[in-house]
């Protein structure tokens, strides 16, 4: 072997004995380790030992603590049921104690009462007994007395009745007095409402006054030019108009007749300017008859305009206008709509101010009550109905479309609005001076409220004062009595209801006046 096989055999020598000498030491070490390891478990587990021994006399030590206070507060609860119970018992006690009481009262009364029922049933006989002799006497009484008087028990029981009927109506009448005195507010308000449907129309009486116009003619010769040729002319403006003219031997002058107060003034108008330019003929008629008639809309629109402008009724619509404007040439009464319909929207506002309540919706109600009018010869109903449904369709609010519907009592009122429209509308056409009558029919009033005054038996005199808005009547005191009076003036107020036609109300007041006069000297 030479030297380079030694070197390497003795180089494999020391390899494998490094690697054994390597082995050993690693195993050395990990022993080493490992005894530390289970040195250091075992100490955490003598540690956890300890702490868990801790925790646990801890534990013990809370148990027995809270174990010690639940018994001090169960033994507390014992003692103060035990007191209760105690105290219980007393009470119980002191109420048998009173029971007792009341039961030994009770017996004595009831031994009272027993004694008075003895006493009552003796004198009941007694009683009995007595009655039974009154009895017979006042039969006995009674047949002495129908002998001597001459009178039947028939005809004193007739007399009898007809005194207890008197009594029944004296008592009526005082609960009459009383009933009114409670009701006076609701009742003039419901009254002011009923007579004021009577003025919303159109009334017989007065229709000549407000169905006519008079046209001023130059001379008697312009008649014969406006009849024209075969009457050609007088029909052309009667079928453009739709109004009847009559011409008869008024001097100078020419009648318009007719329902539609906006068609009589176009044809009013139109027949002026006809007069006034000369040139009278069936195409210039039809021509003048359409300028009129776009005039008088414009002007109309602006009435309108001016209306809701002054009342400060806003964002109103325009058709709604138009109509308001139309009210300008209706009338009631002599009273003219537009300007009643701005009355009572200034009435309304003035109230509602006092009231705390919507000035500007007051207002807007108080114009818009009467729009009905505007069409009612053209639709059929109450104007108030119409007028309704004429704000409803062009878009006002519920509340003001209901108080224009109420302010008639078409339906009933349901709020302060429908009231003060209502009241507004009352006073706006009972003012003096706001309506007018013909001298004929107004004299004839008069004389009928008098007359009917006069028919009830006790009159002695009746006086009708304020335009005959006023029926004082005064009774003879010896005839009639207070309470009398008092049905007298609601039998004479509910005669004149049934037997006139009147615009407004008419007030009833009965006098009856009992004087004592003495001189000193």
């Amino acid at each position: 072997m030479d030297v380079s096989g030694t070197t390497l055999l003795l180089l494999g020598f020391d390899l494998i004995a490094g690697a054994i000498i390597g082995f050993f030491l690693r195993k050395k070490l990990v022993e080493g380790n490992q005894a530390n390891v289970e040195a250091q478990g075992r100490q955490i587990i003598e540690n956890a030992l300890q702490d868990a021994e801790q925790v646990k006399k801890e534990a013990l030590l809370q148990a027995k603590e809270e174990a010690y206070q639940t018994k001090k507060e169960a033994e507390r609860e014992i003692k103060d049921s035990r007191q209760e119970i105690k105290d219980e018992q007393r009470r119980l006690d002191r109420k048998i104690d009173e029971l007792k009481e009341d039961l030994g009262d009770l017996k004595k009364r009831a031994i009272a009462l027993d004694d008075r029922q003895v006493k009552l049933t003796a004198r009941e006989q007694e009683v009995t007994r007595i009655e039974k002799e009154i009895d017979s006497v006042v039969e006995e009484q009674r047949y002495k007395l129908e002998k001597i008087s001459g009178i039947g028990r028939e005809e004193a029981k007739q007399q009898l009745m007809e005194s207890v009927e008197s009594e029944a109506r004296m008592d009526a009448a005082k609960r009459l007095v009383r009933i009114e005195n409670e009701m006076k507010l609701e009742a003039d308000r419901k009254g002011k409402n009923i007579l004021a449907l009577a003025i919303s129309r159109y009334a017989g009486d007065y229709v000549a006054d407000k169905t006519v116009s008079m046209v001023p003619l130059p001379n008697d010769e312009m008649k014969g030019r406006i009849i024209g040729r075969e009457g050609r002319n007088i029909r052309a403006i009667e079928a453009a108009t739709g109004i009847d003219i009559i011409i008869d031997d008024t001097p100078e002058a020419v009648i318009l007749s007719g329902f539609n107060p906006i068609r009589r003034e176009v044809a009013r108008l139109a027949l002026v300017q006809l007069i006034s330019d000369g040139r009278i003929h069936p195409a210039r008629i039809e021509e003048v008859v359409a300028k009129v008639s776009d005039d008088l809309e414009v002007e109309l629109k602006e009435a309108g305009e001016q209306a809701t402008f002054d009342v400060g009724a806003h964002g109103m619509h325009v058709d709604l206008i138009n109509l308001i404007g139309r009210l300008k040439y209706r009338t009631s009464y002599g009273q003219n709509i537009l300007q009643h319909s701005l009355e009572v929207a200034f009435l309304c506002g003035v109230m509602a101010a006092e009231l705390g309540l919507d000035v500007k919706k007051a207002k807007r109600a108080g114009l818009l009550h009467d729009i009905g009018k505007a069409v009612d010869h053209e639709v059929e109903g109450s104007h108030a109905i119409i007028g309704r449904d004429l704000a409803k369709k062009y878009g006002e609010r519920e509340d003001i479309v209901y108080a224009i519907g109420a302010h008639h009592e078409d339906q009933p009122p349901r709020s302060v609005l429908d009231v003060l429209v209502q009241a507004a509308d009352a006073l706006s056409g009972a003012r003096p001076g706001a309506r007018k009558e013909m001298l004929q029919s107004y004299v004839k009033r008069l004389e009928d409220l008098e007359n009917i005054a006069n028919s009830f038996q006790g009159v002695e005199k009746s006086y009708a004062i304020q335009a005959g808005r006023d029926l004082r009547i005064i009774v003879d005191s010896q005839k009639i009595r207070d309470d009398e009076a008092t049905l007298m003036s609601r039998d004479i107020a509910k005669a004149i209801e049934e037997q006139l036609t009147y615009p407004g109300q008419i007030r009833v007041t009965v006098i009856r006046e009992t004087r004592s006069v003495e001189y000193a000297k």
